[in-house]
């Protein structure tokens, strides 16, 4: 897991509860531990980033009761249930009010470390869905989440609100780490699904016989649901639909004619790879690709985006120096320059990876940007563009980068910014205003 998961072990047995922490904690769990539900209730809240783990009887406050409660304040928390011989019947009954699953004692180690990996990976994704929810609610939060004032970018935006209150399903196409993911997310929360579920599964992680089982069923996991179950009435995201093979794509048409018009759940098909001259039309079934292209969005690459580049960049460079207590570097001219003329083939996922290292980098040395760009291309056996850029739009681009630093880290003080800088203050209002800056974005 790339951030630990937490979970919360309630156990009136001490020795039990050491040991699930131990077994936790070598999977890269970060582990509490509780003698009783009284106490775990106490400790735990609706956005719990983690996984229960509960003996059924213990006294007081028993693991039913815990679920009951746990239930009530926030029905996805994934509860496990540990049962004894013979509570089978009781542990069945949890499963109908909301546990995620159970185990039987003497129980493996192994299997109860693989399901509260499985278990916070569910959680993991609820509560990302819940915060993109919570920040896609309305057009202004789109704009704070989808960085870039480009042409391009502002269509995007307008796209998803669009596409986002449509009934029909959605492909989405466009290169390797342009955000397709993210958009997939954005249509579900501006939409009127939001408030159920989004299931996301990717096409290319399984073989095609198990991907439409867990699609479709039936699935053997006693309490689960196929995906295609789990989705209904909300939204389907199918990742690397280009993956599946002539049959997978003849039963998902099927499914897709018996959803109805309009559709009881929306299908989101995103295509992340094909080959060299070909397009999504060419790797799908035409019957499939006008039936899931109800509407389709291309995402833009990053190389196309202008100064969206040195925004994103710098939104990153501070966000990776807060996470790891330094300041965050500057970016010369000829580096931002650099920048904006680099081919940018892993796009946003690429411009990350590079600043998160000149962040770290920067811990030690100076000047390390330029060279990462120059060693990310030749890895990826890209080389820089030669078309360019006219000299005004590389000036304007790390002009309106360094205000909006300033601005950033001065918090809105418009005194501080105009000393650092030395600009008078009919300047830098002008500046601003031609780009876009408002003051109280940054107090």
């Amino acid at each position: 897991m790339s951030k630990q998961m937490r979970v919360a072990i309630v156990d009136d047995e001490q020795d039990m509860r050491q040991s699930i922490s131990q077994w936790m904690a070598l999977s890269g769990f970060d582990t509490e531990t509780y003698a009783d539900g009284q106490a775990a209730l106490a400790a735990i809240g609706a956005d719990f980033p983690g996984v229960v783990i509960t003996d059924i009887r213990m006294p007081g406050m028993d693991g039913m009761a815990l679920l009951k409660h746990l239930v009530a304040l926030d029905s996805t928390i994934p509860v496990i249930m540990i049962t004894g011989h013979g509570d089978v019947p009781i542990a069945v009954e949890a499963m109908r009010l909301g546990a995620f699953d159970f185990l039987e004692k003497p129980f493996d180690p192994e299997k109860m470390m693989a399901l509260a990996e499985r278990a916070a990976k569910t959680r993991k994704q609820v509560l990302e869905n819940r915060a993109l929810r919570q920040e896609l609610s309305d057009g202004g939060s789109i704009m704070q989440r989808l960085v870039g004032a480009s042409d391009v970018m502002q269509r995007l935006r307008e796209d998803i609100l669009d596409i986002g209150q449509a009934d029909g399903h959605v492909l989405i196409d466009g290169e390797t780490g342009t955000g397709k993911t993210l958009v997939a997310h954005a249509l579900h929360a501006v939409g009127p699904r939001a408030g159920r579920k989004l299931v996301s599964i990717n096409c290319a992680a399984c073989p095609d016989p198990e991907f439409m089982t867990r699609l479709f069923g039936p699935v053997d996991d006693l309490g689960s649901k196929p995906l295609a179950e789990e989705a209904r009435g909300g939204t389907l995201v199918l990742e690397s639909v280009e993956a599946l093979a002539p049959d997978s794509q003849a039963r998902l048409l099927a499914f897709l004619n018996d959803l109805g018009t309009p559709p009881e759940t929306r299908v989101i098909g995103i295509c992340n790879t094909h080959a060299a001259g070909q397009t999504i039309e060419d790797v799908l079934r035409p019957d499939l690709y006008y039936r899931l292209a109800a509407h389709k969005l291309v995402l833009p690459p990053l190389r196309m985006r202008g100064e969206d580049i040195l925004a994103l960049f710098d939104t990153y460079l501070t966000r990776f120096a807060e996470d790891y207590g330094c300041a965050a570097p500057s970016v010369t001219m000829p580096e931002a320059a650099q920048l904006l003329q680099a081919p940018w083939p892993g796009n946003v996922r690429q411009l990350v990876n590079i600043a998160e290292r000149t962040v770290l980098h920067s811990r030690r040395e100076d000047g390390a940007l330029m060279s990462l760009i120059m060693a990310d291309n030749e890895a990826s056996s890209e080389v820089m563009t030669t078309e360019g850029k006219p000299l005004k739009e590389h000036v304007e681009a790390f002009e309106r980068m360094l205000i909006d630093n300033t601005m950033r880290r001065h918090k809105g003080s418009i005194t501080a910014v105009m000393e650092e800088l030395r600009l008078p203050r009919r300047t830098l209002n002008e500046k601003m205003a031609k780009y876009g800056l408002v003051r109280s974005d940054y107090v």
